[in-house]
Order: structure tokens, then sequence, then C-alpha cells
């Protein structure tokens, strides 16, 4: 087979999962839903992804697990108390950086 045969192939598989994964759900739940629970726990599916996506990239994000563990401990604490997210990044790209500088000089 070509190569531009088994892209297609590859592209009406990837086309056809994920035209599914957002049909099924209107063809199966017809009523509203009106189970809390389910309600609940739909609404945080996208956060908890977002986090699970994210969150183990931010380890390799730098040349090293040190100053990677010292932005997410920073931005962890600032997040904790409720700063902007500009302010999270923010000083936690500072603390990556100051934490490169400090294991530079050693």
């Amino acid at each position: 087979m070509s190569d531009t045969v088994l892209f297609l192939k590859y592209v009406a598989v990837m086309a056809s999962v994920t035209y599914a994964i957002r049909a099924l759900p209107l063809v199966l739940c017809k009523k509203k839903i009106e189970n809390v629970f389910i309600k609940s726990f739909l609404y945080y599916v996208p956060y908890a992804v977002l986090g699970a996506m994210t969150f183990p990239a931010v380890f390799y994000a730098t040349s090293n697990f040190v100053t990677a563990a010292a932005g997410c401990v920073t931005a962890f604490i600032l997040a904790w108390f409720e700063k902007s997210l500009l302010t999270v990044a923010a000083c936690a790209s500072l603390a990556v950086l100051c934490a490169e500088l400090v294991l530079k000089c050693l």
C-alpha cells in the first residue's frame, strides 16, 4: 500500500472515532439528565482530563526535574491561595528560572 492510502485510512478511523464519541451521547441520552451525581461527574470531567494531560508534562518542560518541581510547587501554593492564572504562571516560570540559576552556580 502506498503511504497516501495508509494515511487516508488512518484519518478515516480517527474521524470515525471522534464522531462516534460526540454522537453516541446524543443518541443514547434523549432525556434531560437529572441525577445529581452524573451531572456533577460530567461537570468535572473536562477539568480532570486537562489536569491529567497537563500535569505530567510539567516535569518534562525543563532540563532538570528539580527545577520543574520548584515551578510546580510554586504554582500549587499560589493556586491554593487563589491567585490569578497570570500570577501563577509568571511566578512559576520565575521560580524555574531562579532554580535553574541556582543549580548552574552549584
